[in-house]
């Protein structure tokens, strides 16, 4: 793989408002993209959340969440620094499970990457919203945005949606702004246990995603003036 830094990425500051994160982009407070999903998240999915914190306990819920995070966040610095060739080192129980994680998907995901743009990019579809992308560049041959995930355990695709989704509008903004055509999303996903997982998605379906993105936007906002 290659650097080719070939877009000026704007630099970015967030920022709470009314509770939900936002971005201050080139002026312009705009909603994250994780925002806006969870403003409208169906139903049924808040539903079987508070079902499963009901089960396990409010305590055990958020720890289990902090753990997942902070093993995340340590999977992803070591990520980047192995793209601008540093080394991190945790010698922590859990950072070692993020370094062998990490190590996973070096391995097995990284392979088909031929070309980077940028790493932990800042994108925005100005007026719209705005969110972080692990990766934009070349992936397998097609002009992707790529993200790193970790999960406690295997996922199947139909779970997922919601990545999908914030692929599709990052890269929508990115084509719009930089004026790319940006036709893949792929997921980088490891579990706890080592077990690694490629998620792919590209033409309509991915078309299909965006759409459906841009649906939930106009939802926000409607919501929002109300």
């Amino acid at each position: 793989m290659k650097w080719n830094k070939r877009f000026i990425y704007p630099a970015s500051s967030r920022a709470v408002l009314e509770g939900e994160r936002h971005y201050d982009v080139n002026a312009e407070k705009l909603p994250s993209v994780t925002t806006i999903l969870q403003a409208t998240q169906p139903e049924e999915k808040r539903a079987a959340l508070a079902a499963w914190k009901a089960r396990v306990g409010e305590a055990e819920a958020t720890r289990t969440k902090d753990q997942a995070a902070e093993r995340g966040t340590s999977m992803h610095t070591i990520l980047e620094g192995y793209l601008l060739g540093q080394h991190h080192l945790d010698l922590t129980e859990l950072g070692q499970n993020a370094h062998t994680m990490a190590r996973q998907i070096i391995d097995n995901g990284l392979k088909d990457l031929h070309e980077i743009w940028g790493s932990e990019i800042t994108v925005h579809y100005p007026g719209l919203y705005a969110g972080a992308t692990d990766l934009a560049g070349v992936f397998n041959g097609a002009e992707s945005i790529i993200d790193f995930k970790q999960s406690n355990k295997p996922k199947r695709k139909e779970w997922i949606t919601d990545y999908f989704l914030q692929l599709g509008a990052y890269a929508m903004a990115h084509n719009h702004v930089y004026g790319t055509k940006i036709t893949q999303g792929v997921i980088l996903m490891c579990t706890k246990d080592n077990l690694f997982q490629k998620f792919e998605v590209d033409g309509q379906e991915f078309i299909n995603y965006q759409h459906e993105f841009l649906k939930k936007v106009d939802i926000y906002y409607n919501n929002k003036s109300k």
